[in-house]
């Protein structure tokens, strides 16, 4: 599993113009599922995300959590980050789980983040999304499940 995790001040989503998912200050996440993926890089991903230090302290550093912070969490499903493009022009998605498998360990993902007492906003799994974003910082990291 792969994950683009962006701090944010806000987030939404939209599908077919209707916000289906909206979100104040935390975490955009936008979440790759490949092929082999299981539920045991579910639970790393959730454990790591939750848990990174990257919301700023009383002194300025990155050293709170999303939990310390009470932040929210936006997780939007994106098979396209398991795209290949070392060989052509155009991607190959080879890589990413089918969506059967994808849309469980999407859906596992967002539940154990719930579990772990965040709350957590959607966007639409399969669906041709709008997503929008206000970067806090800028924060942007990629976090790959071992």
């Amino acid at each position: 599993m792969i994950a683009v995790i962006q701090r944010v001040s806000e987030s939404a989503v939209a599908v077919g113009g209707e916000t289906v998912g909206r979100i104040d200050a935390g975490l955009l996440v936008l979440l790759g599922v490949g092929r082999g993926d299981i539920e045991t890089d579910v639970d790393y991903l959730v454990d790591k995300i939750v848990g990174l230090r990257i919301f700023e302290d009383d002194k300025g550093k990155m050293n709170r959590s999303l939990a310390d912070v009470g932040g929210r969490m936006m997780v939007v499903s994106q098979f396209t980050l398991l795209g290949d493009c070392r060989k052509g022009r155009r991607p190959s998605f080879l890589n990413a789980a089918d969506p059967e498998t994808a849309e469980v360990l999407y859906e596992c993902f967002a539940r154990k983040v719930s579990e772990k007492g965040i709350e957590v906003a959607t966007g639409r799994f399969g669906a041709m999304m709008a997503v929008s974003l206000v970067n806090d910082g800028p924060v942007t990291l990629i976090v790959e499940s071992p």
